[in-house]
């Protein structure tokens, strides 16, 4: 099972209103703690299954063997991967891009946190081929979806960042940079897409929701300059 969860229904006040289970943006613990818990009680999975990472717009691929409950996380990785159906696999986002990864022919799965330093350093390919090795998958047998994120539309970038998109996808990175009124969007959704084809992956779906286009339901740093909380997303065997 998987869920993707909104900014709705949690206790924090503005600016972090209210399920919001980011720990380092400002909010209290304890809020935090309560957001969190109301996620995993939500969708029917018990709190103490959680792993999560600090994540750090790497291309770090951890292998959660056992739950770690809420203590803090252990790990600097930016994709967590199980094959333990007592392990849930958590993370946290405002803008940056969920891909979420589920092999049933092996029974393994993984979350990745793609940004746009994550994209260009293909932390979703770095998944699978992790995937590959630590339990044996076929890319062609991943099922993968691509969560809620900052869409196209509103993901200005500077020179810097598309050089490393040019660095990265070459001739491909064409149709991943728009250039509009002197200004230049990188399309993360599709970028994802392209890195999980060439590693292989051949089913995926893009959910296509903006989180800066609907700032109301999902945290956006960019939509709302930062001040803002982190929903989260997570994914565990049944």
């Amino acid at each position: 099972m998987n869920a993707i969860f909104t900014r709705h229904g949690g206790v924090s006040p503005k600016p972090w209103d209210s399920l919001n289970v980011g720990g380092t943006v400002g909010d209290d613990r304890p809020r935090v703690i309560e957001n969190r818990l109301r996620s995993f009680r939500a969708v029917g999975r018990e709190p103490k299954s959680m792993f999560d990472v600090w994540q750090v717009h790497s291309a770090d691929v951890v292998r959660a063997n056992a739950p770690h409950n809420f203590s803090p996380p252990e790990y600097k990785a930016d994709a967590i991967l199980t094959d333990n159906p007592d392990v849930t696999l958590f993370m946290r986002f405002a803008d940056c891009t969920p891909v979420l990864l589920f092999d049933p022919i092996k029974h393994t799965i993984g979350i990745v946190h793609a940004g746009w330093m994550g994209t260009v350093k293909q932390v979703a390919a770095a998944a699978v081929n992790a995937m590959t090795a630590a339990y044996g998958s076929q890319p062609e047998d991943i099922l993968a979806g691509i969560g809620p994120s900052i869409g196209p539309d509103h993901y200005e970038i500077g020179a810097d960042v598309f050089t490393r998109v040019r660095e990265t996808y070459h001739d491909d990175a064409d149709m991943l940079l728009i250039h509009r009124d002197g200004h230049i969007y990188f399309d993360l959704w599709q970028a994802n897409e392209l890195t999980l084809k060439n590693a292989g992956v051949r089913s995926i779906e893009i959910s296509g929701l903006c989180t800066a286009c609907h700032p109301e339901d999902w945290f956006s740093h960019r939509a709302e300059k930062g001040k803002t909380g982190r929903f989260g997303a997570l994914i565990g065997l049944k």
